[in-house]
């Protein structure tokens, strides 16, 4: 299973809020912190504001942090939230279709793959 980069980048704003809960941080900030482009974080903040990870504040001194404590953010839920498709392949046009046994076998290690990432929390991951 490969993340992609969205959810990456997604991942690397959680922490660092969870690492700076006593202030608001910005964009810029995060974007030039990863080296990442300001306008791309621009998009996976606005994504993760909407799935209720993170709150921001708008205006001047404005910013984001987290919108819960960083132990009620399921690392699971947020790979859900970023992840446009959890299929491992593509299936849909595979003449093999009707009686392939690989599609269960996926399935059932993308389950295993998400159930260890609900055990763990934004928490959990923190830099020590």
């Amino acid at each position: 299973m490969r993340l992609t980069r969205h959810t990456d980048y997604a991942l690397r704003v959680l922490i660092h809020l969870a690492g700076n809960a006593d202030r608001l941080c910005s964009i810029s900030e995060i974007a030039a912190l990863h080296a990442i482009s300001q306008n791309h974080l621009m998009k996976v903040v606005n994504q993760i504001v909407h799935a209720g990870f993170v709150d921001s504040v708008r205006g001047r001194g404005g910013g984001i942090r987290l919108a819960r404590a960083a132990r009620d953010i399921s690392i699971g839920a947020v790979v859900r939230a970023c992840e446009p498709s959890l299929d491992i392949v593509d299936c849909a046009d595979c003449r093999l279709m009707p009686g392939c046994g690989l599609t269960p076998v996926l399935g059932e290690a993308m389950a295993a793959f998400l159930a260890v990432l609900d055990t763990r929390t934004l928490a959990d991951i923190l830099p020590a």
